[in-house]
């Protein structure tokens, strides 16, 4: 049985748990007209379907002080993280949240959105926010299936990079939502 529970010192090390390759299947469009956001999936031909995966990050416990670790233990065993930070008005934000590949689709990154609302809420916040890249509609639609609205798209974040061309979606999640 899972078990989400905050991440203290004596268990620093599993902040750490390695990334693993998501399936890049298409394109979540985000679009604004009269007030209200929309979205529409573009799935691509199954000729020119991906795998990505980031870069572990290898976080650094004592120098993300403010940070919150929540980590999904399945016994002893890390298998999922959301890191949330102190957010400058009402939404807290999620810095990071990832699930070992063995664990995607049982329920457990909703389990750690569960505990991160509560968390946020906790701590005086009205909800948390987030991004997923356009180009990453497992994410987008997990947040979406999982009581996340768009609340903004930032086209700009990768010009004059190497990932150009991609936006992020910005979404958010009320506490008591």
């Amino acid at each position: 049985m899972i078990e989400v529970k905050i991440i203290d010192s004596e268990h620093k090390k599993d902040i750490n748990i390695p990334n693993e390759p998501f399936e890049l299947f298409g394109r979540v469009a985000v679009s604004r007209a009269d007030g209200e956001w929309t979205w529409e999936l573009i799935r691509f031909a199954p000729e020119n379907v991906a795998e990505m995966c980031f870069p572990d990050e290898n976080y650094d416990f004592e120098a993300m002080g403010e940070s919150a670790f929540l980590g999904a233990y399945d016994g002893e065993k890390c298998v999922g993280l959301a890191i949330l930070q102190p957010g400058f008005f009402k939404y807290m934000y999620l810095y990071d949240l990832k699930v070992a590949r063995a664990y995607r689709g049982q329920g457990v990154g909703r389990m750690l959105i569960g505990r991160a609302k509560a968390l946020a809420s906790e701590c005086g916040y009205r909800g948390i926010y987030t991004q997923g890249q356009d180009n990453n509609p497992g994410a987008c639609l997990f947040y979406l299936g999982a009581g996340f609205y768009i609340g903004g798209l930032d086209t700009n974040v990768y010009r004059h990079t190497s990932q150009e061309g991609k936006s992020d979606v910005i979404f958010y999640c009320d506490c008591e939502g």
